[in-house]
């Protein structure tokens, strides 16, 4: 990579030169670089509002970039060593979305793990693609699912020849990595595509010492959230890809099929500085966020009770690797579920972490925090500890629950379906997603039994206070079935 070429932003710089030239606009946004309203104006400041522009010949066009999204484009590739990048503004949601239907057509097998984010289910209802599900170790003691064995994906490969690709997470949001270059290896020996969902690996490409970004393996697409660990706005990412087996004219007129016509330049130019912001301090920066999150997991650590976890639970297999810069918490051997933890941190001491679930919390670590703040982050924890520790006996201790599969997902999101309690559903099949959020892995997904197991692992969440979503019901009180 030549970092000197990387001193440039294309979009941010087409940006100023537009903000100077002071046009006058006949053109969306209505707003008129805030003039027509004050009150956005003075909330999100007049430099902002002058930028927030409409596509037009010197800022090019998201949907089909010639020049300066283009170039922005060619550097985020350079910068991330892949073939392509493409800019998207609807999310990594998105890019897991436009990933799956570049490679796969209704009816088409895709394998892929059970805890996949709900962005991923939600792309095979919309193209008619078969999961072939490999489920995750457990780490029991954690509570948590894992990565995927190497053993469990060449399986599903030899029974399912036919599949299109192998869709694997990198990490998993507790910093979970599995063996990628192996699945890449096997899965391109069979003729199948490799997708990953790196939403929490953007850091992967510009670290030392952090397990391996996708690309670098050989993977041929993956979605990256710049905006979680790579500092853009929140929404904005980056859908990646190696070009020897899938063509990138088709990627890109996926991604016109589902990404906004009236791309947001707030963004596209976020990209563009996290990108030149990435390629020439990156090494730096995450260096400093690995030196943080330690110090962070030492230090909570000593309080005992808590569990922060780290390299030592590799296994080899499933646990192939792990993301030092993810700090995540075992709560349960204090009494408390990881979201309990989480509302009282958010209500008593005014620290909002990323997410906490039944038995562990989430705190994302970047060069933007400080010791001062880790400290505060661990006198908190402590305090709670003495005030609210408890007994964790009849707490629930693991996060996965092993799919039935009797519908593809698909043909149960558009079947005839019918409201019932969700106490009264055991038995039947359902017509809809069901989920903690974050992360937003299903506990129900459309097209499959509903078990007690399920239906437990949703009321206890709902005492524990996860926000459940995904069902048409918003107090989950209920749940669509399939009418059969």
């Amino acid at each position: 990579m030549n970092k000197l070429k990387h001193e440039a932003a294309p979009i941010h710089d087409a940006l100023i030169d537009y903000r100077n030239t002071r046009i006058v606009s006949f053109d969306v946004p209505g707003h008129k670089q805030g003039k027509g309203n004050i009150m956005l104006r003075d909330f999100l400041g007049e430099k902002c509002l002058s930028v927030d522009v409409n596509s037009m010949k010197p800022l090019d066009n998201l949907n089909h970039p010639t020049s300066v999204i283009k170039d922005a484009e060619d550097l985020a590739a350079d910068a991330f060593k892949c073939d392509r990048a493409f800019f998207m503004v609807n999310g990594t949601s998105s890019a897991v979305q436009a990933m799956i239907m570049s490679a796969c057509n209704e009816g088409d097998k895709i394998i892929m793990p059970r805890n996949v984010h709900r962005s991923a289910i939600s792309a095979v209802i919309l193209n008619g693609a078969i999961p072939v599900y490999v489920s995750p170790g457990i780490n029991k003691e954690l509570g948590i699912p894992l990565g995927m064995s190497v053993k469990d994906v060449e399986k599903a490969i030899i029974e399912n020849p036919d599949a299109k690709a192998v869709f694997v997470n990198n990490p998993t949001y507790y910093g979970i990595c599995s063996n990628l270059k192996s699945i890449i290896d096997i899965a391109h020996k069979h003729n199948m595509l490799v997708l990953a969902d790196e939403a929490h690996g953007t850091h992967f490409y510009f670290g030392e010492n952090l397990p391996p970004a996708a690309m670098h393996l050989g993977a041929d697409m993956s979605a990256v959230s710049v905006h979680k660990t790579g500092g853009s706005l929140t929404q904005s990412s980056l859908l990646l890809a190696n070009t020897k087996r899938i063509n990138p004219g088709y990627i890109r007129t996926i991604i016109n099929l589902t990404q906004t016509t009236s791309g947001s330049y707030l963004l596209l130019s976020s990209l563009d500085i996290a990108r030149k912001n990435l390629a020439l301090n990156g090494k730096d920066i995450f260096a400093k966020v690995i030196e943080l999150s330690e110090y962070a997991r030492k230090e909570i650590n000593t309080i005992g009770g808590y569990y922060a976890f780290s390299e030592e639970i590799i296994d080899g297999d499933s646990t192939y690797n792990f993301d030092r810069t993810k700090l995540s918490v075992h709560t349960l051997n204090i009494g408390l579920a990881g979201i309990e933890v989480y509302d009282m941190l958010r209500d008593d001491y005014s620290i909002q972490l990323e997410f906490g679930d039944l038995a562990n919390f989430l705190a994302i670590i970047s060069v933007g925090d400080s010791y001062f703040a880790i400290e505060r982050l661990v006198s908190a924890l402590a305090e709670i500890k003495r005030t609210h520790s408890k007994s964790k006996a009849n707490m629930i201790e693991h996060e996965y629950i092993s799919p039935v599969v009797k519908v593809s997902p698909k043909a149960a999101f558009y079947a005839n379906k019918k409201k019932i309690r969700l106490t009264e559903s055991v038995g039947l099949i359902s017509g809809e997603s069901i989920m903690c959020y974050p992360p937003g892995i299903p506990i129900l997904a459309p097209g499959e039994m509903i078990t007690k197991e399920s239906v437990d692992y949703i009321l206890y969440s709902k005492e524990k206070g996860c926000l459940l979503t995904g069902a048409e019901d918003m107090g989950v009180e209920y749940i669509n079935v399939l009418d059969i």
